[in-house]
């Protein structure tokens, strides 16, 4: 039987990714000396929001996430980022395996909002990486084939700084938000009635005539 130990190295954005894309460095430990053929591994990575310091102005930013800061000690629970997978080539020993984790920007995701309202450099972002796969053994008997334990796991503290460039390089200054058909019609005539130049625009200026300051 194998034993297996993961560690999470680095995490690092992906330069050339057409899409938003991080990469976690995992060291991968096989402490029985046995010779492992190839690996098929699966991940779900998930954030650990109460492992974290917050400021006055990211708890406004996680209001409709968490509620206020009298119910977080009920409401601040670990939840899911995104799931993974990705195939590692034979070893014995150790190895580093790159494992892609596809990001996106869109409000609607929960993992997104809570992102976005983070700020603070010096308190980073709590990862968990609960892994497991099957593992392809190569022996004098031939081939064997094993799961790897669903207690294998992780943690990683991720930089508020390297969530935000990455955002930034693909999206800079901007976000998404996915409105429905009929309020994007009417955001439309709004903005053809009234001569502006952009949907941007039609929302920066029912903003202000709500009396909602725009930085």
């Amino acid at each position: 039987m194998t034993e297996l130990s993961f560690d999470v190295e680095e995490v690092l954005p992906e330069p050339y990714a057409v899409v938003p894309n991080l990469t976690a460095r995992l060291r991968v430990a096989e402490t029985t000396g046995a010779v492992v053929h190839a690996m098929a591994l699966r991940c779900q990575v998930r954030l650990d929001p109460q492992r974290r310091r917050y400021t006055d102005r990211e708890a406004e930013g996680l209001l409709d996430l968490f509620g206020p800061r009298a119910r977080w000690t009920a409401t601040l629970k670990p939840f899911q980022w995104m799931e993974t997978s990705t195939v590692a080539q034979g070893f014995t020993g150790s190895t580093v395996v790159d494992l892609p984790l596809p990001c996106t920007y869109d409000f609607e995701v929960t993992a997104s909002k809570y992102l976005h309202a983070l700020e603070a450099a010096d308190s980073p972002i709590p990862l968990m990486f609960l892994f497991s796969g099957t593992v392809f053994t190569r022996g004098v008997a031939g081939f064997g084939v094993e799961r790897i334990p669903w207690d294998r796991e992780a943690t990683y503290e991720l930089p508020v700084t390297v969530w935000r460039d990455l955002v930034s390089a693909h999206y800079p200054n901007t976000g998404w938000l996915r409105l429905d058909q009929d309020t994007l019609a009417a955001l439309a005539r709004y903005k053809s009635s009234h001569g502006l130049i952009g949907l941007d625009v039609a929302v920066s200026d029912l903003l202000q005539g709500a009396g909602e300051v725009i930085a």
